[in-house]
């Protein structure tokens, strides 16, 4: 049976009184009630909100609640360990994690003790988890982009270097995929352009954890990625402060001049956990069971993701959110507040997955509010149109499916589309340089695909890219130096395009 919050109060005085109080309560305190990793203690009267106490017997814990008669911490570790009458220290730091460049390739919790294996990090640094985000005078306007690999994404929804994209779905929509596929891209781009990467796992099982590290790891990516991981077996606790402890360290690269890549995967679950600790806290609940401040949860970790100023270094923090929706519902509590934090959200649909189309961008619903400012010259003016001509295909397809007559146009128009739907289909693991995906793109949005057969796109885009690759190497490595499309450049690629369709033609 619940207990009242009157109640709780009678609790605590009556334990109180059997407890001896001619201690230091300033430094320390004694556990009164403990419970669901949760333990409220009696004393700490200076503690600071968000410092680390210790329990004894290697179990830390977390000041959260600062109320009148005593304070509510969350367990580090379990709670079986900590007991009634037991004795609490304040520790006098508010909770931080080691950074620095050792923590670089290394697999961490979210307290930065190793989980691979490899030994203790002997980080000469720390930093809190939670500060303040930069401010609007310490950050310059998003223009540089960050290149993910997959040419759904660097021509329909671009993302630039210091902006916040959410990306959102149901459960096995390939959501990690987009984001495990912009941490391998990384390797394939001049090491000026290159981010440091940073994947925060949140509620995740041990062995999905594993996986991703052994794919980074098989991939060459672990050399510049680092992994926060508190997986489903861990407190609510360690899956709250996950996030903000990949922040941290990434916040540290970008104060030294670094750009920076994190994912969050996924802020469902770190909300879930929040609400947990909340409601054992006895925080009022508000809509949906959240406690009133869940926004605040999430806005203060992602607007500290930016572009700084050239005074402060220019260094950027990247972030890619991930949520989980449930069938498809992207109006619901959690989902609307990440959606309105970040500058844009690229949405996969489940229907699309299914249907084969991967990654399952519904080309609609999902935006980038800043990309288009720090997407690559070449790439706007091969995308310019696509993004309303594969609406409009998607439009037309659904008249089509009701058996309505198509004028002459609009035949040609589902044409297209169905081969550009084709042409931005990708495989997992295989991010493409910025030349690749300008050369498919064009030849899908200047007609060269429109007498390959449907079925055959794939075949015709997989071969021109290994032609391209042995025979037109200076006109990829032009057009990935290249700032603009020139007509001398548009020129050469519609040569190599006409030369490559006798090939292709041969070939069949």
């Amino acid at each position: 049976m619940a207990i009242r919050p009157e109640e709780i109060t009678n609790i605590i005085k009556e334990k109180i009184e059997k407890f001896d109080t001619q201690a230091d309560l300033s430094e320390v305190g004694t556990v009164i009630q403990v419970g669901d990793g949760i333990a409220r203690v009696y004393g700490l009267n200076q503690v600071k909100a968000s410092e680390l106490v210790d329990f004894g017997n290697g179990v830390k814990g977390m000041a959260m609640n600062l109320e009148y008669d005593n304070v509510g911490c969350v367990l580090m570790g379990s709670d079986d360990l900590v007991h009634e009458g037991g004795t609490v220290k304040r520790t006098g730091e508010v909770i931080s994690i080691p950074v620095g460049p050792e923590v670089i390739g290394r697999v961490v919790d979210p307290l930065g003790r190793p989980l691979d294996g490899k030994g203790e990090i002997r980080a000469d640094k720390h930093m809190p988890l939670d500060i303040v985000a930069p401010g609007i005078v310490e950050r310059q306007p998003v223009k540089q982009p960050l290149q993910t690999g997959l040419k759904a994404i660097d021509a329909l929804v671009p993302i630039g270097k210091g902006q916040r994209e959410l990306i959102i779905g149901d459960r096995q929509t390939g959501k990690t995929a987009i984001a495990i596929d912009a941490i391998i891209n990384q390797k394939n781009l001049p090491a000026d352009q290159r981010c440091l990467c940073i994947y925060v796992a949140v509620g995740q099982k041990n062995s999905t954890v594993a996986q991703v590290v052994k794919t980074l790891t098989d991939f060459g990516a672990m050399e510049y990625t680092t992994v926060v991981a508190a997986t489903a077996a861990d407190p609510a606790s360690m899956l709250y402060i996950a996030p903000y402890a990949g922040c941290a360290i990434g916040e540290y690269f970008m104060w030294q001049g670094k750009d920076v890549l994190i994912v969050y995967d996924d802020l469902s679950k770190h909300a879930q956990a929040y609400r947990q600790m909340s409601l054992l806290l006895r925080r009022p609940p508000g809509r949906e069971a959240y406690p009133g401040d869940v926004f605040y949860l999430h806005s203060r970790l992602l607007e500290r993701a930016c572009k700084l100023s050239k005074e402060n270094g220019g260094g950027s923090l990247t972030a890619l959110p991930i949520i989980e929706t449930q069938a498809n519902d992207v109006s619901a509590y959690i989902p609307t507040n990440v959606i309105s934090i970040t500058d844009g959200q690229i949405y996969l649909e489940s229907s699309l997955f299914l249907s084969g189309i991967k990654p399952a961008i519904n080309v609609g619903l999902s935006v980038s509010r800043v990309g288009g400012s720090a997407q690559r010259k070449t790439m706007r003016k091969v995308a310019g149109t696509l993004r309303v001509d594969m609406s409009q295909y998607q439009e037309l397809e659904g008249f089509a499916q009701f058996g309505s007559e198509l004028d002459k146009e609009s035949q040609r128009q589902i044409a297209r589309g169905k081969r550009m739907s084709e042409l931005l289909k990708q495989d997992q693991y295989q991010p493409m340089r910025l030349s690749q995906e300008v050369l498919a793109l064009f030849a899908g949005v200047n007609g060269y695909t429109d007498e390959v057969p449907v079925e055959q796109v794939r075949a015709y885009e997989k071969q021109l890219l290994a032609w391209a690759g042995s025979s037109q190497k200076a006109l990829l490595d032009e057009l990935d130096a290249a700032t603009e499309l020139t007509d001398e450049l548009t020129q050469k690629i519609n040569a190599a395009l006409t030369q490559f369709k006798e090939i292709f033609k041969g070939a069949k």
